[in-house]
């Protein structure tokens, strides 16, 4: 799409029968929309232009909805629907409610790219773009444009125990990606078992949905209640000391009974109900965690 100007724009969406006069050969109709919706958008122009704006973004929104391709979801999260467009993935919230919890992973992820060391950017997903749509009932949600991980799959979807071999480099990737974050001065919030995505043939490991991040947690995932520490539930609070929390009682469970004894006594100093009696740092904890998988190997 070459340069225009708002005026250009708005007469151009009011003159469109259907989205694809808009998105003529753009590859991808989403990444047409986001262009038209940031010249026209009304919270970019002025107060003159606002209702002008206001009702060309309406139209445009309205044609983007019913354009003729139907869009099934790529995959469903806690409270946004999953939309995959090439290498990129659209997550938009379900309700216009959850905007808040989009914004702040967009928030999380532009400071760990700010503030992170960037040799460890591979541990979260890259944001790409954000922006707002409104649909027919002009509602608005916020939209995270998210870089595709391909041939990942969640640790929800693991069948059976882990293993002590199998468990380990997990388990020290996910050390790895809290300890970068926390440096940053990210705190997760929901290290839950369908957060975080592993290549088991790359040893790769990606921690997701950074939606609950920071130190007052928005909102918490119902339906893992019994993952989280007391500090979350009770208090709405969180320190890098939930986040070890949280990642020692995933990999406890993913282990079940195959969990040496020396791993279940290194799992028990990681989950008392006081934060402040728990690890703080988790890249020092990444080095007990291999004393411990260096011995159990040699015995």
């Amino acid at each position: 799409m070459t340069t225009m100007t708002f005026e250009e724009a708005v007469t151009k969406i009011v003159a469109a029968r259907s989205f694809q006069d808009l998105a003529g050969t753009e590859n991808g109709a989403g990444r047409a929309y986001r262009r038209w919706a940031k010249l026209i958008h009304p919270d970019t122009v002025g107060a003159q232009r606002r209702a002008t704006a206001t009702d060309a973004f309406a139209k445009l929104s309205a044609l983007y909805e019913r354009r003729g391709e139907r869009r099934e979801p790529w995959g469903s999260g806690d409270v946004a629907e999953l939309f995959a467009e090439g290498d990129r993935l659209l997550k938009v919230p379900r309700s216009p409610a959850d905007n808040d919890l989009m914004e702040a992973e967009a928030t999380a992820l532009r400071k760990l790219w700010a503030d992170g060391d960037p040799r460890f950017r591979p541990y979260a997903p890259r944001l790409v773009e954000t922006y707002i749509h409104e649909d027919a009932q002009r509602r608005r949600r916020w939209v995270n444009v998210l870089e595709r991980q391909r041939g990942m799959g969640s640790l929800a979807e693991i069948k059976g125990d882990l293993g002590v071999r199998e468990a380990a480099w997990i388990w020290r990737r996910l050390l790895i990606a809290l300890g970068w974050a926390h440096r940053a001065g990210v705190i997760h919030g929901a290290v839950l078992p369908e957060h975080v995505l592993i290549h088991p043939g790359r040893r790769g490991l990606v921690l997701v949905d950074w939606c609950y991040a920071g130190h007052r947690p928005a909102a918490i995932v119902k339906a893992r209640e019994d993952h989280y520490p007391p500090e979350v539930l009770h208090d709405r609070t969180a320190g890098s000391a939930t986040d070890i929390y949280m990642a020692t009682v995933l990999m406890t469970r993913l282990m079940g009974p195959r969990m040496p004894v020396s791993l279940r006594r290194f799992a028990a100093g990681c989950t008392y109900d006081a934060p402040r009696m728990r690890p703080q740092d988790a890249w020092a904890l990444l080095g007990e965690l291999d004393d411990i998988i260096g011995s159990q190997y040699r015995n």
